[in-house]
């Protein structure tokens, strides 16, 4: 048999050829049967992702509703009580008309969720007051003796912090108290309890009381009620987000509706929410069934073609549940609509992919890149200073190891801008550069030069090396006692301590940074343009406080808010008054106590608080000021002597400070109010406490 040779040569390139293309295909079935995998794989994790975030939104929003019912019985419980209490101890009589209305008005505006605080007596007489709204409110009065067949109604204005009377009506009235099941009941009870009522003297408004018998020596004065009428539900549910087009209902066991959602219901305006998607809710409410409303229970249901999320979830009040209708389509349908974008870029990138594999599976490039990815490893970690450069013979390798060099040699300069320590700390502790915090008890403080605006409007640029100079002393004492740098404000300077490493003593750490900044700039000759010595102020306050990464998706700030940290910036401005430098918190003073020396210098309400706290001014770590103790002493008794209102004695103590002293600024305030309450002594609401009225 002859056997051709060019047909055999033409027929092993054509094997050659064949077996290329067989690796092709094998690696594009690989990639593409990873693709469908892993899109498989992402389909049911982002899936239940979403029906996981679903369920989270509905156990904030049920948990917001359990905690309003909550705060609604119990405020109708503390109220019932606390009248039931005047009246038991013989404070308030029943008939005593003035006293009853303050207490019932009083009630009414104290206690946001309480619509009616009503009284009837066993002759069948009737008085209650009754919101209108949040802005009025009426007392009214139904007689069986006076004015007979009329109510009388008395109006109030709701004005800040006090009520006006407004005008006196009499109306016709066919309402009697002793025909209400609650009045009834309740009088012949012997303990409050909760009622469904409907008609009221204003008429049908479905509401919710607490009543019970009010009985004083032994003998039974009448019956107290307290209601919430269902338009207060309503306008709560109105603040909740369920979803875009989802919403929440309260509903009783027989499938009535208490409330659904209306931000304009109250006493005046019938709730006029949106029920269209109420059939729901009811549906799955017959599906639980009697036993299954004692306990939380999902349901999935379809409603013109399309699919709801109901959830059902009983409320503290006995016999009502929460149910949550979201439809499906709001957290599956963006996830199916990114699938079918995914897809097809996957399977645009596999063929890429299958091509690019088929050229580099000729060369070696496993280890050069396993070098690659380690010194990718090292800027993961913020470890700038082990990145190394990497030659190789392949260009794109050698290209990428010289980036990924470069990239960490310009990190490197961030350093300046962004604490490598703080980066580091953040990354060990897995914290993700999105949004997000938690409460935390830290120290904040706040630096300033004092006179600054006026110092660099007369420098102009010449104030930039005195202020880098200054930043540079306060920085450096700021981490040298472990504190994390927040940001640099113009002159100011804010730092905090016990984030995002805790320390137990963070308080101290930041009170020694305080005493290390002044320190280090008296120690410096720091001059302004007069040759005076540079001034700095410093405000210091410790408490819970939120820590984390705030700001947006585009940029954030690893940063502490709060009114924690807001007291701390007035404490930096309160030593402008005081003629002080340090100022420390209440908080930061307790947890520092035994470890600093400090005098406490007033009681103030600084700007946008009207409470007041004590403030402390820091001297010296413990150990550092003995001979400080007795003008500290004698001052804070002059502070003691001054708050009991005893100014003629307060006056000497703070006398014998300036003496021992010479100059001091704080006693020379509190000498000038002395001396100032002994020409024109206070009234008695006076208290001892300054209002800082700036920041």
């Amino acid at each position: 048999m002859n056997v051709d040779p060019g047909r055999q040569f033409r027929e092993l390139a054509r094997l050659t050829v064949s077996i290329r293309l067989a690796v092709s295909a094998l690696v594009l079935t690989a990639i593409l049967l990873t693709a469908a995998l892993s899109s498989l794989l992402w389909w049911r994790t982002a899936e239940a992702t979403s029906r996981q975030l679903a369920s989270t939104i509905n156990e904030q929003i049920v948990a917001a509703v359990r905690k309003e019912v909550s705060a609604i019985v119990d405020e109708a419980r503390a109220a019932h009580t606390a009248i039931r209490t005047l009246f038991l101890q013989n404070v308030l009589d029943t008939r005593e008309a003035d006293k009853r209305e303050f207490v019932f008005l009083s009630q009414l505006q104290s206690q946001a969720t309480i619509s009616w605080v009503a009284f009837g007596w066993p002759d069948g007489s009737f008085f209650a007051a009754h919101k209108l709204g949040d802005r009025r409110m009426e007392m009214m009065e139904i007689s069986l003796t006076d004015h007979v067949g009329q109510r009388r109604v008395d109006e109030y204005d709701v004005v800040p912090g006090d009520i006006e009377f407004a005008n006196r009506r009499f109306e016709p009235t066919d309402f009697r108290v002793a025909d209400r099941i609650w009045f009834k009941t309740g009088l012949a009870a012997e303990e409050a309890q909760w009622f469904r009522v409907v008609d009221h003297p204003t008429g049908d408004r479905p509401s919710i009381a607490f009543a019970g018998p009010i009985d004083v020596y032994q003998e039974r004065q009448g019956v107290l009620a307290i209601m919430i009428e269902y338009t207060r539900l309503a306008r709560f549910l109105s603040q909740l987000e369920v979803g875009r087009t989802g919403t929440a209902f309260i509903i009783d066991d027989s499938g009535e509706l208490v409330a659904a959602p209306d931000k304009d219901a109250d006493e005046l305006h019938v709730a006029k929410g949106d029920t269209t998607l109420l059939p729901l809710a009811r549906v799955a409410l017959a599906k639980a069934g009697n036993d299954g409303r004692k306990e939380a229970s999902r349901s999935r249901l379809t409603s013109g073609g399309a699919a709801y999320e109901v959830a059902l979830t009983p409320l503290p009040f006995p016999g009502w549940s929460l149910a949550t209708v979201i439809p499906e389509a709001e957290f599956l349908g963006p996830v199916e609509t990114t699938l079918h974008r995914l897809i097809l870029g996957l399977a645009l990138g596999a063929v890429l992919a299958a091509l690019a594999s088929a050229m580099l599976a000729r060369s070696v490039i496993a280890a050069p890149l396993s070098r690659v990815v380690g010194e990718l490893r090292h800027v993961e970690a913020f470890a700038l200073e082990q990145v190394r450069r990497h030659p190789s013979r392949l260009k794109e390798i050698a290209s990428l190891s010289g980036a990924i060099a470069e990239m960490a040699a310009g990190l490197s300069a961030f350093r300046k801008f962004i604490p490598a320590d703080l980066v580091r700390g953040l990354l060990r502790q897995g914290v993700e550069a999105k949004p997000g915090g938690s409460i935390q008890e830290l120290s904040v403080m706040f630096i300033d030069i004092a006179g600054f605006t006026g110092l660099s409007e007369r420098l102009g640029d010449r104030v930039v090396p005195l202020l880098s100079r200054y930043l540079d002393l306060a920085s450096e004492a700021v981490v040298a006692s472990g504190g994390t740098i927040d940001k640099f404000i113009g002159d100011a300077v804010m730092a905090f301590w016990g984030a995002p490493q805790p320390q137990a003593d963070h308080a101290l750490r930041c009170c020694r940074a305080a005493l290390g900044c002044r320190r280090a700039i008296a120690q410096s000759g720091l001059a302004d343009d007069l040759g005076q010595p540079l001034q700095i102020r410093i405000g210091i306050n410790s408490g819970r406080m939120l820590v984390g990464n705030i700001g947006s998706e585009l940029r954030l700030n690893y940063t502490v808010i709060g009114d924690a940290v807001n007291v701390a910036s007035r404490l930096e401005g309160a030593n402008k008054s005081y003629g002080t430098q340090i100022l420390i918190g209440e908080a930061t003073e307790r947890l520092a106590r035994g470890t600093i020396v400090t005098r406490e210098i007033d009681s103030i309400a600084v700007y946008g608080r009207e409470e007041g706290f004590p403030v402390f001014e820091l001297i010296a770590l413990a150990g550092e000021a003995e001979a400080a103790a007795g003008w500290i002493a004698r001052y804070e008794q002059g502070l003691a002597n001054y708050r009991a209102r005893r100014f003629a004695a307060a006056l000497t103590d703070f006398e014998a400070v300036l003496i021992e002293r010479g100059q001091d600024r704080p006693a020379e305030l509190m000498r000038d109010r002395c001396r100032q309450f002994c020409t024109a002594p206070p009234d008695a609401e006076w208290r001892p406490i300054v209002a800082l009225t700036s920041k």
